[in-house]
């Protein structure tokens, strides 16, 4: 993973297998109802874009092997 800044943004850069964890677990977190865990409305309208910004370009989450692939993922980003 890979932060700068541009402008008046932040861009970070993911590898595929970063971006795969991290959709399935903002996935996870926006489906559920844990209303305490956000201070203020913005926040958790930032995690739907950002998921819906991935979504865009991870397409494994259709796949039949998904299982396998987020395992995979995972062992890869693991410390």
């Amino acid at each position: 993973m890979e932060s700068k800044q541009k402008e008046n943004k932040v861009v970070l850069e993911l590898t595929k297998e970063e971006s795969i964890v991290l959709l399935d677990w903002l996935s996870r977190i926006n489906e559920s109802e844990n209303a305490d865990l956000f201070q203020d409305q913005a926040e958790e309208r930032i995690l739907w874009d950002m998921e819906a910004s991935i979504e865009k370009v991870i397409n494994e989450t259709f796949e039949s092997s998904y299982a396998e692939i987020l395992s995979r993922a995972r062992e890869k980003v693991r410390d």
